[in-house]
């Protein structure tokens, strides 16, 4: 008896420090989480608590290992050492683990409310009790609604510009900066259109609940509605078809005839991007695994999400020589990536004209990039006959790029349309993402009964959008509600046997073993179907461009888990930073990325 008392008690030694522990963990992670995301959102919360390493770079990571892992381990491990030296006094131990215990919760429990206060966790449990008629009564449904094309049809570039915002402009021509990180794009919206009417400031759409991420923001722009579905917008890959019921800017132009093609640097599978340009318009999909596949860049060609907006532009112009000989009208939708968080990818055309700020220079670099493309296509004979819609897809989520702005700024995505066939009026508009819709058929030259198309208005009539009715909050607030209207369009399989064998893994690396001049990498407990994985292999370098990538396979162990001693020769044993992703080879000739992460290198005798 005596010693199962023993027993239990050391049980509960053991309970009290793991929860000691975890609420430190809990603690700081949330420390991490509202610094890293300024302007985080429950619904953006809740999206990357999804998808945790989806659209990060290893900085992130390693910010967090050092933000919130380290300083738990440590004060845990300073815990443990208390409680062994003051053992045999039991008084002090007793304060100790109590107090440890009582301190620990009390600011577990204060990070807890700030974080609930900060994302108003209360209304978004009660929006999402509560059901809303707010799409069901205003959706303009594009199918039953008359639309009537010229009888000469405009060609349409569609430019998605990756987290472009008007805040990035100076203060004295509308934005929230001192100094002009996007003076060219600044110069197109001012000399085009932008909806400002005659106010010299430059103007852009809110990003509405829904529209708020990549896929989100493509969907809202193209179908007049929040992308508010029952599984990840980023596993829409694993479904058969996107939104079925649904009619869109792809479906309507290609009934009237249009080729149209979806370029990006990246996977267009990747959050259902693929599925729901193939299901509404049968887009032809040139992304990074086309210009691989057509010789367009090396096999091994890999930089931040796959290849960079100049060659993007540069395929671009190439492809745009291509569409311009045929008899159909087309419609090039690009999409950049260059300007995503964190801090953006810096290309060979990016200069340092704003010092160690990154983004600021990756946003002026794609800024430049974007007005010589135009200028581009401005010379070509086919100019005359096509409307270029310029467009930031969201928000960036960037974590301080925009930190130091005035809280009453109102922050919107970029927005021009160059070479219209229509003119706008002279009042400044008030707008959503959702009006690019209608208002991009009508620079087209058509015309739209009631000039209203989803939850979309044509900006170049004088009908009210519904941001200018309802306003901004009104509308985020019915939004965030549910819609029995947009459950019954979705159509979602969530028994789909894609969704079910998703893969995951947990992906770990051991610290540099400067003996062995090696460091071990781990991936386990993948998830998913584990007979459709062929390989596990990890990609390592150290140049920020990826010239010096490695690819070393992993050998599977008996437990199911994949294992490599990755060996620094082949680096001549290089001091610094080495990135380190780990991807998956499925049997059905797909590459899954399952984690990723960084290893210092140093050798003997350096600082560590």
């Amino acid at each position: 008896m005596k010693k199962l008392r023993k027993v239990i008690k050391k049980l509960g030694i053991i309970v009290l420090v793991l929860v000691v522990v975890l609420t430190l963990l809990l603690t700081f992670s949330i420390h991490w989480m509202l610094k890293t995301w300024a302007n985080l959102s429950m619904e953006e919360l809740v999206y990357h608590l999804q998808v945790p390493l989806e659209g990060t770079n290893e900085s992130m990571v390693t910010e967090y290992i050092k933000v919130a892992l380290l300083p738990t381990i440590l004060i845990g491990l300073l815990i443990i050492v208390g409680m062994t030296l003051t053992r045999k006094r039991k008084k002090t131990f007793r304060v100790l683990l109590f107090g440890s215990l009582v301190l620990s919760i009390c600011v577990g429990g204060f990070s807890v409310y700030q974080a609930w206060e900060k994302l108003d966790i209360s209304e978004y449990i009660a929006n999402k009790m509560e059901d809303s008629v707010f799409i069901d009564t205003l959706y303009a449904d594009p199918g039953t609604t008359k639309i009537t094309f010229p009888v000469k049809k405009r060609n349409l570039i569609y430019i998605f510009l990756e987290s472009m915002e008007t805040t990035y402009a100076d203060k004295k021509n509308g934005g929230a900066f001192d100094n002009n990180v996007i003076p060219e794009l600044t110069e197109l919206a001012e000399e085009n259109e932008d909806f400002s009417g005659t106010d010299q400031r430059i103007n852009g759409g809110y990003s509405l609940v829904g529209s708020t991420w990549t896929m989100g923001a493509m969907f809202a722009q193209t179908a007049g509605l929040p992308l508010s579905i029952a599984i990840d917008g980023n596993d829409m890959d694993t479904q058969d078809s996107f939104f079925p019921g649904l009619v869109t800017l792809g479906d309507i132009l290609e009934k009237e005839g249009y080729s149209q093609t979806l370029m990006l640097g990246s996977d267009a599978v990747f959050g259902g991007r693929e599925l729901y340009f193939t299901d509404h318009g049968h887009y032809g999909i040139l992304d990074y695994n086309y210009a691989i596949d057509n010789n367009w860049i090396p096999e091994d060609y890999r930089v931040w999400w796959g290849f960079e907006d100049q060659k993007l532009f540069s395929f671009a112009e190439a492809r745009l020589e291509q569409l311009a000989e045929q008899e159909d009208p087309f419609n090039l939708t690009l999409l950049t990536v260059d300007t995503h968080f964190e801090d953006g990818y810096v290309c060979d055309f990016c200069d340092d004209e704003f010092g160690d700020n990154q983004y600021a220079n990756v946003m002026a670099c794609s800024s430049r990039q974007v007005a010589e493309f135009v200028k581009w296509i401005q010379q070509q004979d086919f100019y005359e006959n096509t409307t270029i819609v310029i467009s930031g897809d969201h928000p960036t989520m960037d974590s301080d790029f925009c930190e130091d702005i005035d809280d009453n700024y109102e922050r919107k995505v970029y927005t021009t349309y160059i070479n219209a066939d229509v003119s706008a009026g002279d009042e400044r508009r008030e707008f959503s993402t959702f009006d690019a819709f209608p208002t991009t058929l009508a620079a087209l030259g058509v015309k739209i009964e009631g000039n209203r198309l989803g939850l979309g208005t044509n900006l170049f009539s004088d009908e009210q959008t519904l941001t200018e009715i309802y306003g901004v909050e009104k509308e985020n607030l019915e939004l965030s509600r549910n819609s029995k209207f947009l459950e019954d369009l979705e159509s979602v399989d969530e028994d789909s046997e894609a969704l079910k064998q998703r893969h995951t893994a947990n992906f770990e690396i051991e610290s540099y073993n400067i003996t062995s001049n090696s460091f071990g990498v781990w991936v386990k407990n993948i998830t998913g179907d584990a007979d459709d994985i062929e390989t596990v292999k990890v990609a390592v370098w150290k140049q920020e461009d990826q010239s010096d990538i490695q690819w070393i396979y992993l050998e599977l162990n008996e437990e199911g888990d994949y294992f490599s001693k990755i060996n620094m020769d082949m680096y001549n044993s290089e001091s610094g930073t080495y990135q380190v992703h780990a991807y998956a080879e499925t049997a059905h000739e797909e590459e899954v990325f399952l984690g990723e992460g960084t290893v210092e290198v140093y050798k003997a005798g350096s600082a560590r």
